[in-house]
């Protein structure tokens, strides 16, 4: 190969990243990382953890002030969002917005570093998730900070835009007693929270023909083909849960949904369907919903003090 155009770009994916010539990805965006820390505003404190040595799966564990030893608290299990190929657990957009949610919720978080496409196309992440959720089920009793202040009984899932669908195919997985690898049955997945999740299909839906000023309905049919190992097509039942060929939303595997939407957002209106189908669908459980209106996309994770956010949760 001709050692002056090993670095041309042979591929964009833009506003993601790029790929080069000679194999190199070049992310765009959501590449800086912090340190785990005591945060001086909220007294959250957060440490990293080794979940897979062989693969590098990692994640950040946030606690928050503790004032009541005795009291054992929720543990929310978080995937952040990226479109499968951008952004970590340790960015400063993460780590600023779970610090603020750890501190006002008053939850312990575990924020999962899963591997990104395209050098770890799906389904890798989806498995590393569940290899998250597993890691936590077996050392309830060894990690410290697990032991000594989660309440098992109240374990939830969440993550926001591809976070919102990793957390979505989890609880579905969680549900399905004939999965390969099931849960232990010491772990309780209590609810899972998705925040503007990113479901798509091929057939267009309400406004999603309309171009949002941040996320065109283009690029959300390129970041799911892109994302994965085979092209499955935009109707896999991974990306689109309203498929025939889709596990019933009956199956999720826990008992409480809250759906977060918001009002300018080109997903609005697959997550309003996600919580009218999951109503209708037999499932054992409760299911709400929230919308934030005048907001985009992911807005609260850019802007995690926003009044809007935090008012509609405490509704």
């Amino acid at each position: 190969m001709d050692s002056s155009n090993a670095n041309e770009a042979i591929f964009e994916f833009f506003p993601f990243l790029r790929i080069h010539q000679d194999g190199q990805v070049e992310r765009l965006l959501g590449t800086d990382v912090v340190p785990s820390s005591v945060d001086t505003q909220t007294n959250v404190s957060s440490k990293d953890i080794v979940i897979d040595p062989e693969t590098g799966l990692s994640a950040r564990i946030y606690l928050p002030e503790i004032t009541n030893p005795s009291q054992k608290l929720p543990l929310l299990i978080y995937f952040h969002g990226g479109g499968f190929c951008i952004e970590s657990a340790f960015s400063p957009t993460y780590h600023n917005y779970l610090n603020l949610m750890v501190s006002k919720a008053n939850i312990v978080v575990m924020s999962v570093n899963y591997r990104l496409a395209p050098e770890f196309p799906l389904p890798i992440g989806f498995n590393d998730s569940w290899a998250a959720i597993h890691w936590v089920a077996r050392h309830s009793s060894t990690e410290s900070w697990l032991r000594d202040y989660v309440d098992f009984d109240r374990v939830f899932l969440g993550g926001d835009s591809a976070g919102g669908n990793i957390a979505h195919n989890m609880a579905i997985r969680a549900g399905d007693n004939e999965h390969e690898q099931k849960l232990p049955d010491s772990m309780n997945i209590l609810g899972v929270v998705l925040f503007h999740p990113y479901f798509w299909g091929e057939k267009r839906i309400g406004s999603e023909d309309v171009a949002s000023p941040q996320i065109t309905t283009k690029l959300m049919t390129d970041m799911w083909i892109f994302a994965t190992s085979k092209n499955t097509g935009i109707d896999d039942p991974h990306i689109n849960p309203f498929v025939a060929t889709a596990p019933s939303l009956s199956q999720l595997g826990c008992r409480r949904v809250l759906v977060f939407i918001a009002e300018k957002d080109v997903l609005r209106d697959r997550g309003q369907l996600y919580y009218e189908i999951l109503k209708k669908s037999g499932w054992r459980g409760n299911v709400e919903i929230m919308e934030i209106e005048g907001e985009d996309h992911v807005f609260h994770i850019f802007n995690p003090t926003s009044n809007a956010f935090f008012a509609s949760s405490r509704e």
